[in-house]
């Protein structure tokens, strides 16, 4: 499955495994979030199916879509919150984003550093950002099931190794999506069995995606201090410390 923006809606919206699946982002956002959050919340990448989450009239909602992927207009009745955006140049203002999504927008992504540099310009001094990718050791990285079998996926310390270079501090993770990614119905009604089960005894391992939340890190780091050590001392005033006497000079 390629990562264009009808199959992305069609996976989540029309398949079983599809709408299996948003429910259980949404149950582990609501772990790391809760599920009524305040000020602006924004999502990069094919977000729609975390965001309608936080959908209530005063909320507001930016939802971006890069242009490899392509737009739709969503919510689809009503008053449209999505836009078309360049990868790398969003049409945000500097910290003005309070709580950021990634979902589908990190794996794919062909300007890594640049991406992470702009997710970390929008987002407020105080603001947050779950990245939602696929976990190389799970399942669905393997299978061209569902849109995570597709770019690049991560493990738990790639994915805060890449977090700690691009100036953001680790808040906390989580694992989900822990039961292979079958397409039939009657074994989807196992999944919820095996998921609880993921849930309560590996939600750091095994899961099939890694939901993982991160700050902006605004001051420097407190690094330990050079190792540094003089063999000996220095010599370089060390005639002034035993002056001699000049010699005569004759004429």
């Amino acid at each position: 499955m390629l990562l264009d923006v009808k199959n992305l809606n069609n996976f989540y919206t029309e398949s079983p495994l599809g709408r299996f699946t948003k429910k259980r982002l949404q149950d582990s956002v609501k772990k790391l979030w809760g599920s009524s959050l305040g000020g602006q919340i924004a999502g990069y990448g094919f977000s729609p199916p975390i965001l309608s989450l936080f959908r209530n009239p005063s909320q507001q909602i930016l939802c971006l879509m890069p242009g490899q992927q392509g737009v739709i207009s969503w919510p689809s009745k009503e008053k449209n919150c999505s836009v078309l955006a360049e990868e790398t140049s969003w049409p945000i203002a500097t910290g003005s984003i309070d709580r950021l999504v990634v979902l589908h927008g990190l794996e794919t992504s062909e300007k890594l550093k640049d991406l992470f540099q702009e997710i970390w310009r929008v987002l407020a001094p105080s603001g947050k950002v779950i990245f939602v990718v696929p976990n190389r050791r799970g399942w669905w990285a393997r299978s061209e099931a569902t849109p995570f079998g597709q770019g690049r996926p991560y493990s738990v310390r790639q994915l805060k190794n890449q977090l700690k270079l691009n100036r953001f501090k680790i808040e906390q993770y989580l694992t989900a999506l822990y039961a292979p990614p079958f397409e039939n119905l009657y074994l989807l009604r196992i999944t919820k069995f095996l998921e609880n089960l993921g849930d309560r005894f590996y939600p750091r391992f095994g899961g099939g995606v890694i939901l993982l939340e991160a700050s902006k890190q605004i001051y420097a780091l407190n690094l330990p201090p050079l190792g540094l050590a003089v063999s000996g001392p220095l010599n370089v005033l060390e005639e002034l410390s035993d002056p001699k006497p000049a010699s005569k000079t004759y004429f």
